[in-house]
């Protein structure tokens, strides 16, 4: 099964769908982006100057507990299919992913 994250050799490199100008910052479960499953995220930020890639930085580094510097955007900058990269223990971090994701899905998924 494919996953939305790569182990790579600084860390994790996580597929991301960015839906910007949303209600709220959350990190809304797993989706399919045009590559694979993504890890769908919402930000109120507008994606201008660099506002909705920063905030998607924040969300997901609250989300997953991690420090902002711990995380980079990769690829995608100017795109809704963006990749950010995770450093740290690949091992670690697809933990911390998969328990963040067991705990925030609806009993309808």
């Amino acid at each position: 099964m494919a996953e939305a994250w790569t182990p790579v050799p600084a860390g994790l490199r996580l597929d991301v769908r960015l839906t910007p100008k949303a209600g709220r910052d959350e990190v809304s479960g797993l989706g399919d982006g045009p590559e694979g499953p993504v890890l769908k995220v919402r930000v109120r930020a507008v994606p201008e100057d660099g506002k909705a890639n920063a905030a998607l930085i924040a969300t997901v580094a609250d989300w997953l507990g991690l420090p902002k510097s711990s995380l980079a955007l990769a690829s995608g900058g100017k795109s809704r299919n963006k990749a950010l990269l995770l450093n740290g223990d690949p091992e670690a971090l697809v933990a911390r992913i998969r328990a963040r994701l067991a705990g925030s899905r609806s009993p309808k998924e």
